[in-house]
């Protein structure tokens, strides 16, 4: 709607929690995918967030196995798992991770759940930005191998949100076919075909992206969001980013006051037009913002999908949904119809 205690400490009681469930079933009610519920031949697949799992469910269908550790709407940056997920880890083939340091409680769920499958980085040879400015020119190197058995990682301080450009978002899907390729049960021409589909719907998606911006001048392509996490995205389609409310690519940060007055001058002296909130945070204080800024705030429905994607029955639900979602917000936001969707994004 638009309007004017450590990790270490915890894993005794989550092993413990797992020694009481059992073996025998495994519940995951509201963290699996759809082809989790039915019956499915091939590998057992984890997928840590919404967008790798969406990914993932491209390129294997509905006749491999797919469990999602989160849900839509739930960040990765203050996720922890459950005891029925370290048991979805635990009898998985493979796990597909965003990498790139987003899943900091990933190694140490790995070692709780007693995993020794397949450990596939999504982030393999992208070059990251820094996480403390937007310096285009800042990059730390990420390259990892895609898949390994060594599941301790140091992935350096570089911003994780990469799937917010498209191009990387095709890098991700290309790493994740390849890591993907070696599984017992996996047919490699349906994924080799899967994996040529899925990219070539992510080329139309950036296609589409660049001539919706490209109406807009480059000094006008203003954009505030609730936190840090469109860094890709505004690297790669010549936005101007004026700043965001939390101001950190971690969602678990808060604003002090002198950073929420330097914002909102910042707003008022480029002449931005809009703030943006995100679906899977609070909409308060970017509401707030705004209302002092004197701009329109998209908040509700029309809040922008960034670490999650949206759910069932959302424009969000889906990576190239919660794309088409966001660039027609932005774009209608600087006065502008973004450009017709071609066939290869609808329906």
């Amino acid at each position: 709607m638009r309007h004017s205690p450590t990790r270490s400490a915890r894993t005794l009681p989550i092993l413990a929690a797992i020694a009481t469930i059992g073996t025998g079933t495994l519940l995951l009610s509201g963290c699996a995918s759809p082809a989790a519920s039915g019956d499915t031949t091939g590998p057992q697949i984890v997928a840590t967030t919404t967008q790798v799992g969406d990914f993932v469910n491209e390129l294997v269908g509905d006749d491999v196995e797919v469990t999602q550790l989160l849900s839509p709407g739930q960040s990765a940056h203050s996720f922890d798992p459950s005891a029925a997920q370290l048991l979805a880890l635990a009898d998985a083939d493979a796990v597909v991770m965003n990498g790139a340091g987003l899943e900091s409680w990933l190694d140490d769920a790995l070692q709780a759940a007693g995993f020794d499958g397949v450990l596939i980085d999504s982030s393999t040879g992208i070059e990251l930005f820094s996480t403390d400015e937007h310096d285009h020119d800042d990059h730390d190197d990420a390259s990892t191998d895609a898949t390994t058995d060594d599941h301790d990682h140091d992935h350096g301080a570089g911003n994780p949100h990469i799937w917010t450009d498209p191009e990387l978002a095709e890098r991700m899907v290309e790493n994740i076919s390849e890591g993907l390729a070696g599984l017992e049960g996996i047919d490699p021409a349906a994924l080799d075909a899967a994996t040529s589909a899925s990219v070539a719907k992510l080329d139309a998606l950036d296609d589409w992206i660049e001539q919706s911006v490209g109406q807009v001048p480059e000094d006008q392509r203003l954009l505030v969001t609730n936190h840090d996490a469109f860094t890709y995205y505004v690297d790669a389609y010549d936005l101007v980013f004026v700043g965001s409310v939390i101001p950190s690519f971690d969602d678990n940060a808060e604003p002090s006051a002198a950073e929420i007055d330097e914002l909102v001058a910042a707003i008022t002296a480029t002449g931005t037009k809009a703030v943006f909130s995100e679906a899977s945070l609070s909409p308060k204080a970017a509401e707030a913002i705004a209302r002092e800024a004197g701009v329109t705030v998209y908040s509700g429905p029309d809040a922008l999908y960034g670490d999650s994607l949206g759910e069932a029955g959302t424009e969000g639900e889906t990576y190239v949904g919660s794309q088409v979602h966001n660039t027609r917000l932005i774009v209608e936001s600087w006065g502008v119809e973004p450009s017709a969707l071609p066939a290869a994004l609808q329906g």
